[in-house]
C-alpha cells in the first residue's frame, strides 16, 4: 500500500478537545494526511472520525491501548499507521510497513520507521536523531510540546523527519501570526524549484487521478487556494489565476500533496463547467477515454439525454436497469474465452455504472471504497449467500451474514448522532453566478446532499418492521432499549389520561404552546367543508362528494438531536380538528424512559389516545400493523430520518397493513431569494435556521444582482450569527453543502427556486407578495421581510409538516385535507336513468361487460312495461 506522506508535516488533531483545532475539517483534509492519538476515552470518536475521513492517511498513536485486538481493529478501521510501544511490534508484524515503532532508548531495530517525541526542546532529541540517521531509519515522524514551531521544524528539517505539528497552530491564511504558522508558508518553504521565481509546476488532477494540466504555484497562489476551497494558481504573466473566473468551468479543491523529491505539486480537483483546458475538452492532454469518458456521458445523460436515448431510458426504469446488471452479471460469469470476457464485462461495467451515477455515486466515491477495503486487516471467509450459493450448487456455505440488529444500530446510531467536535475556521456557502455558469452545472449545483441507497436502507429495516410485526411489544421494547437506552421501560405505550405530573412546564412554555395551538386550530379550522359538494350532471342525476375523518392516525414525532413539540402540535391539532376517532402519537422516549413534557402536554391538548415509546422504523412498525398496547392506525403522518421515511413508505405499499403515508420526506432545507432592499443580519437569519436543524439540511439562497459588497454582507453575518449558536458544528456541516446562487431578475430567481422545488421558500425582495404569482412548486411560502420562516414552523398557524427533498413537485403539505377521505354518492331518479342508461349501456358493450349493460337495461325494460 502507499506509505509516502503527502506533504513535509502531518496535523494533529486533537479528537478530545476540539476548541483546540485551528482549521476547519475541510480545510484539514486538503493535506490528505493527518495524526490522531487513540485513548480507551475517546476509542467510539476515534472510529467515527475513521469512518467519515476514509480518503485520509490517517497515523494513529495507539501506545495507550493495551489490547493488540483492538489495535488490529483500529487499522481495520482505516487507520493507514499506527504508532505503538516496541513491545507490541512483535504481535502485529504481520501488518507490514502500517505499524512504526514508537522510540524507546536502547532499542535500535525500527524496521518501519520511528516516532520520536523531543519534548519541550527540540534541540534535546538531537542524539537520538543523529543516531537514527546513522542508522538508516526511515521515516522519522517527530511530536514536540515545544511552543516555538520554528526551531522545531528546522530540527525536523535537518534531519529529513516529518514534524507532527498542532492543528490549533495551524493557520491556512497567507502569513502566519499569533503563534500560528502558515500551511501554506510551511509547504513552500519544502519544496524544490530551480526557476529564479521560486515557483513551481504544478500537476492538475480529477479525483481519480486524471491529468487536466499543467500550471505554476507560489506560496501566494497556494495560500488562496486554501483559503476559498478552489483551484487558484499562480500565471507567471498575469498573477494569480483564479480558474474559471471567467470562463465558469471552476474548480472545488479536494487536496494538495507534494511529489517524492518535492519538486513538484499536485492538485487534485472537482471539474466543473466543459472540464480544464482553454479548448473545448476535458483535460490539456485531450479527451477522456475509458472509464472517464463513460463517467462524463453518463453525468451528461442523466441531465439531458437525446430523445430516445437508452441511458435515459435506464436512468427512469429502475426495474429494467435492476434486470439489465443481473442479466450482464450471469452472462459475465458464462463468458470463457478473453474476447467475451471482456465484452461482458465491459457491458457490466456500463450498468453498474450507470446505477451508481443514477444514484449519484462517482468513479471516484467508488475508489474510495476501494481504497478503504484495501487497508482492511479483518478478512469474511467469503463463502456465497444462500440462494447463490444455491445455485451453484454449493453446499458448504458456513459464514453467516453479519448480525442485522449490529447493522441496524451502527447505522442508526451514524444517522442520529450529532457531530462531537468544535470546528473554526470561516463558515461559509460555495458561491455560483448563473450567467457564468452552465445549465448542466447549475442543476448539479442544486443537488440536495446524498442519501444512503434505498436498497442499503430497505436492507436494514425490512427485519425491523417484520420483527415488530411477528413480535409485537417484546420486540418493540427491545429496539427503544438498545436504541434509545432506556432500559427502565417496561410498557412501550405510555395511555391516556397523562398524569399531570408529566405536563409540568414553565408558565412561557405553556402560554406558547396554547398561543400556537390556538393559531393552528383557526387555520386548520378554516380549511372544513361547510356541506358536501353537489352537482345535478344531467336532469335526474345528482353527484355528491361528502367528506369523513379518518378514523386512526399515527403521529410520528422525531426525537434526537432537539425537543419538538412542534411537530406534535402541526399534526395533533389538525388531526383533532378533522375529527379522528384515535390519535396515537409515536416518540422516541429519553434514557430514563419519560417522555418531554412538551410533547405530553400537547398530547394532552389535542385529545390523543396514547403515546408509543419508540422511534425509527419500529415505531411506524408498531402503529401500521398494531401490537398488544399499539393502536393499529389507519394513516401514519409526521417527518423523520430515511429510515422512518424508508419503512413508511414499506407499509403503505404493503396490503397486509392497510395503512397510507402523509408524503416521502428528507432532511429539511429553505431557500431564500433576496434582492438589494433586502436586510444581510435577516437573510443569514433565515438560513441558519434550517441548518440547525441537521447536518444533512441545505440552505440555498438566490441572490438578485447583488454586488460583491452586498453578497459580502450577508456572508459576513452568516458566519457571525452561525458563530454564536449553539449548534454550530451541526450549522457547519450543513452550509458546507450549501450554495449561493447569484441571478440578473426574480424571474430568473422563481424559475431556479421552481426547479429546486424547496420545502421552504422566503421571499425576502420587494413587492414580494406579487411575486407568489411565479411560485409553481414550494412547500410553503413566506412573503417578506417580517415573515421569517420561524413562525411557519411554530406559531403563524399554518403546517410546518413539508414536503421536502424536491416533492413539492408532486405533493402538498400536511392539511386538514390530510386526516379525511372523500366519499362520492350517484342519486338518479327514473327520468336520469333514462337520459343517460344508453351510453352507460353502450360503453359497457365495448368493454364487453355484459352483466354491467343488463344492470341498466333491465331497469328500462321495466319502466317501459310499467309506463314509468
Amino acid at each position: 500500500m502507499e506509505t509516502t506522506i503527502p506533504l513535509p508535516f502531518l496535523p494533529a488533531v486533537d479528537l478530545c478537545n476540539s476548541s483546540s483545532e485551528g482549521a476547519s475539517s475541510t480545510q484539514l483534509s486538503y493535506l490528505r494526511g493527518v495524526y490522531l492519538v487513540a485513548t480507551n476515552e475517546n476509542v467510539d470518536v476515534l472510529f467515527e472520525y475513521l469512518q467519515k475521513n476514509i480518503s485520509l492517511e490517517t497515523h494513529v498513536n495507539v501506545s495507550s491501548i493495551g489490547s493488540a485486538d483492538d489495535v488490529v481493529s483500529i487499522l481495520d478501521a482505516g487507520a493507514r499507521k499506527v504508532f505503538v510501544k516496541s513491545s507490541q511490534v512483535g504481535s502485529l508484524k504481520m501488518y507490514g510497513d502500517r505499524v512504526v515503532a514508537i522510540y524507546e532508548k536502547g532499542t535500535s531495530i525500527y524496521t518501519h520507521g520511528v516516532l520520536l517525541d523531543v519534548g519541550d526542546d527540540a534541540s534535546s532529541g538531537r542524539k537520538s536523531l543523529e543516531e537514527l540517521k546513522a542508522s538508516k531509519t526511515m521515516p522519522i515522524f517527530l511530536t514536540s510540546s515545544a511552543s516555538s514551531i520554528e526551531s522545531f521544524t528546522n530540527i525536523a528539517s535537518e534531519f529529513s523527519a516529518i514534524p507532527i505539528l498542532p492543528a490549533a497552530k495551524l493557520t491556512f491564511e497567507k502569513e502566519g501570526g499569533n503563534g500560528q504558522v502558515s500551511v501554506a508558508a510551511l509547504i513552500s518553504a519544502s519544496w524544490v524549484s530551480d526557476r529564479p521565481d521560486q515557483l513551481v509546476p504544478t500537476v492538475v488532477t480529477d479525483e481519480r487521478g486524471m491529468s487536466l494540466g499543467l500550471v505554476y504555484s507560489s506560496q501566494e497562489s497556494l495560500a488562496e487556494s486554501f483559503k476559498t476551497g478552489t483551484g487558484v494558481y499562480q500565471s507567471r504573466k498575469r498573477g494569480l489565476w483564479y480558474k474559471g473566473a471567467t470562463s465558469g468551468d471552476t474548480q472545488e479543491l479536494v487536496s494538495v500533496s507534494l511529489d517524492c523529491d518535492q519538486d513538484c505539486l499536485k492538485f487534485v480537483v472537482r471539474q466543473n463547467g466543459r472540464g480544464f483546458c482553454h479548448l473545448p475538452q476535458s483535460s490539456c492532454f485531450g479527451e477522456f477515454k475509458g472509464l472517464a469518458k463513460l463517467e462524463k456521458t453518463l453525468r451528461s445523460r442523466k441531465v439531458s439525454a437525446p430523445a430516445g436515448s437508452y441511458t435515459a431510458r435506464l436512468f427512469s426504469d429502475e426495474k429494467l436497469l435492476r434486470a439489465k446488471i443481473m442479466e450482464e452479471a450471469e452472462e459475465l460469469c458464462d463468458a470463457k474465452s478473453k474476447e467475451d470476457v471482456a465484452f461482458e464485462a465491459a457491458d457490466l461495467i456500463y450498468f453498474a455504472l450507470t446505477k451508481a451515477v443514477g444514484s449519484g455515486v462517482s468513479l471516484a466515491d467508488i475508489e474510495r471504497n476501494l481504497d478503504a477495503k484495501s487497508v482492511k486487516v479483518k478478512r469474511r471467509q467469503g463463502d456465497a449467500k444462500g440462494q447463490w450459493a444455491e445455485k451453484e450448487g454449493i453446499t458448504n456455505v458456513t459464514s453467516k451474514d453479519r448480525s442485522k440488529d449490529d447493522e441496524v444500530k451502527n447505522v442508526v446510531k451514524e444517522a442520529a448522532s450529532t457531530p462531537k467536535k468544535s470546528q473554526t475556521g470561516r463558515i461559509a456557502m460555495r458561491r455560483y453566478n448563473a450567467a457564468t455558469t452552465s445549465s448542466e452545472e447549475l442543476l448539479s449545483v442544486l443537488q440536495r446532499p446524498s442519501q444512503k441507497s434505498t436498497e442499503m436502507i430497505m436492507g436494514i429495516v425490512n427485519p425491523i418492521i417484520t420483527g415488530v410485526q411477528k413480535g409485537g411489544d417484546t420486540t418493540l421494547l427491545e429496539y427503544t432499549h438498545k436504541f434509545e437506552k432506556a432500559t427502565s421501560l417496561t410498557s412501550p405505550v405510555l395511555k391516556a389520561p397523562f398524569p399531570q405530573y408529566m405536563m409540568n412546564l414553565p408558565v412561557e412554555t405553556t402560554e406558547a404552546i396554547d398561543i400556537s395551538y390556538e393559531n393552528i386550530r383557526k387555520f386548520h379550522a378554516a380549511q372544513k367543508e361547510d356541506k358536501p359538494l353537489q352537482v345535478e350532471t344531467m336532469p335526474g342525476i345528482i353527484c355528491s362528494r361528502f367528506a369523513r375523518p379518518i378514523e386512526r392516525v399515527g403521529l410520528y414525532v422525531p426525537g434526537g438531536t432537539a425537543v419538538l413539540p412542534s411537530t406534535a402540535l402541526m399534526l395533533g391539532v389538525p388531526a383533532m380538528v378533522a375529527g379522528c376517532k384515535k390519535i396515537v402519537i409515536a416518540t422516541p422516549p429519553r434514557a430514563d424512559g419519560s417522555v418531554t413534557p412538551e410533547i405530553v402536554y400537547v398530547a394532552h391538548k389535542v385529545g390523543a389516545e396514547s403515546i408509543v415509546l419508540a422511534g425509527g422504523a419500529q415505531a411506524v412498525a408498531a402503529m401500521a400493523y398494531g401490537t398488544e398496547s399499539v393502536t393499529k392506525v389507519d394513516k401514519i403522518l409526521g417527518p423523520g430520518n430515511q429510515f422512518v421515511t424508508a419503512a413508511k413508505m414499506y407499509v403503505s405499499n404493503d396490503t397486509n397493513a392497510g395503512v397510507s403515508i402523509d408524503m416521502p420526506a428528507g432532511p429539511s432545507e429553505v431557500l431564500v431569494i433576496a434582492d438589494k432592499e433586502a436586510n444581510p443580519a435577516f437573510v443569514a437569519s433565515d438560513l441558519l435556521s434550517q441548518a440547525e436543524h441537521g447536518v444533512d439540511s441545505q440552505v440555498i439562497l438566490i441572490a438578485i444582482d447583488l454586488s460583491e459588497k452586498e453578497l459580502t454582507a450577508i456572508e459576513d453575518e452568516l458566519h457571525d450569527q452561525a458563530m454564536a449558536l449553539p449548534r454550530v458544528d451541526i450549522v457547519r456541516g450543513a452550509i458546507e453543502h450549501s450554495v449561493t446562487l447569484v441571478v440578473k431578475n426574480v424571474e430568473e430567481a422563481l424559475r431556479l427556486s421552481n426547479e429546486y422545488a424547496p420545502e421552504h421558500l422566503i421571499l425576502q425582495i420587494k413587492d414580494a407578495a406579487s411575486a407568489v404569482d411565479l411560485v409553481e412548486n414550494a412547500g410553503s411560502v413566506f412573503i417578506g421581510e417580517w415573515t421569517p420562516e420561524s413562525v411557519g414552523d411554530y406559531s403563524a398557524g399554518v403546517n410546518h409538516s413539508l414536503p421536502t427533498y424536491g416533492y413539492a413537485k408532486q405533493y402538498s403539505g400536511v392539511n386538514l385535507g390530510s386526516y379525511v377521505k372523500h366519499i362520492t354518492s350517484s342519486n338518479l331518479t327514473a327520468q336520469g336513468l333514462r337520459n343517460v342508461g344508453g351510453a352507460v349501456m353502450q360503453l359497457a358493450k365495448v368493454e364487453e361487460l355484459e352483466a354491467h349493460r343488463r344492470a341498466v337495461s333491465i331497469r328500462l325494460k321495466y319502466m317501459d312495461e310499467n309506463k314509468l
